[in-house]
């Protein structure tokens, strides 16, 4: 909770309550509201679910303190579990694919945690199979899996959504959110429509992901440079639900590079690719509304800006698009 009149106790009290700030490239007619998920103590959108889903898992008895948290993450879950296990007496354990940021490693490593890395190659479904095999190899250990486990929506049910439509008095007419375990859009979606099943709701990935197969809609599968969100095996994607979702748009890596230099440069916002990519398909949404090719319940757009990028500098996410995604 982001807080200057009272100390805190711990780092974990300093975890949501993020600014919601509007977009200065958003059209006349229709607002954009992104939330800064930069100012969790982690840096990320991620300190909400490992906060939020350590505890519920104590407090249930899925893991005894002390025990041990194997979690198969591309490094922003394993900083925010990573800095929860140790304020709740948890050991960590994250297994993260190469190609992975090497920032977001280094900060898992300085919060306590072993980071095992496995092969590009074998993906995300990679790096779950290997969580669970050291998981059973462990005693006292749980894997949290923030791509099945309902807790990582229910976490932004309860915190993210609550906050943002707070702020704009629930005056919200669309939410737009990248996807990667989907517990952020699923968990806004959610909360939107049960106060207005008119909201219109936009899941982001990027091109070459499959998350647009939710939907019945062809993709050509590729790689990408986008971080944090986007699937190449709809299969592990268990908590995204297409019955909340009005469309999925795919957004090229080109775009969402030239719009986070722009972000950076005109706005004062120093994000990642997910959010460069958000903010274009928000911009859009926004578009459309106002041109009147979508009818909503109010001229508001919200979306997230999940990380910083500081996480990216070793990555080149300021050079020219041509040396980031060499």
């Amino acid at each position: 909770m982001t807080v200057h009149d009272r100390p805190l106790s711990s780092v974990l009290e300093t975890v949501g309550n993020t600014p919601l700030v509007g977009l200065q490239a958003a059209p006349a007619a229709v607002s954009v509201y992104a939330k800064l998920e930069t100012f969790n103590p982690g840096a990320s959108v991620k300190d909400r679910i490992g906060a939020y889903m350590l505890e519920a898992m104590l407090e249930r008895g899925d893991i005894e303190p002390g025990g041990t948290v194997v979690e198969p993450t591309a490094g922003n879950t394993g900083i925010g579990f990573a800095i929860a296990a140790r304020q709740l007496g948890l050991e960590a354990i994250f297994v993260v694919p190469e190609r992975f940021s090497v920032e977001k490693q280094q900060l898992m490593d300085a919060l306590g945690a072993r980071v095992i890395n496995t092969p590009t190659d074998d993906g995300m479904g990679g790096a779950i199979e290997r969580a669970h095999d050291l998981a059973d190899e462990l005693d006292d250990a749980v894997v949290p899996q923030q791509f099945s486990n309902p807790l990582n929506t229910e976490a932004h049910y309860e915190t993210t959504a609550p906050e943002i439509y707070d702020a704009l008095d629930g005056e919200v007419g669309a939410v737009v959110a990248g996807c990667g375990t989907a517990g952020t859009l699923m968990g806004l979606a959610r909360y939107a429509l049960e106060r207005n099943p008119d909201t219109h709701v936009v899941a982001v990935e990027p091109e070459g992901s499959l998350y647009g197969e939710f939907l019945g809609e062809e993709r050509e599968e590729g790689e990408y440079k986008i971080e944090g969100i986007g699937t190449h095996d709809t299969a592990t994607n268990e908590l995204f639900d297409p019955d909340l979702v009005d469309e999925i748009r795919p957004v090229s890596d080109e775009a969402a590079h030239d719009e986070l230099t722009r972000l950076a440069a005109e706005e004062g916002h120093l994000v990642g690719s997910s959010a460069g990519a958000a903010s274009v398909a928000a911009r859009d949404v926004a578009e459309h509304i106002a041109a009147g090719d979508l009818d909503v319940p109010a001229d508001a757009v919200v979306t997230v800006f999940p990380d910083s990028s500081e996480r990216y500098l070793s990555k080149d996410i300021y050079r020219s698009f041509e040396a980031w995604t060499s």
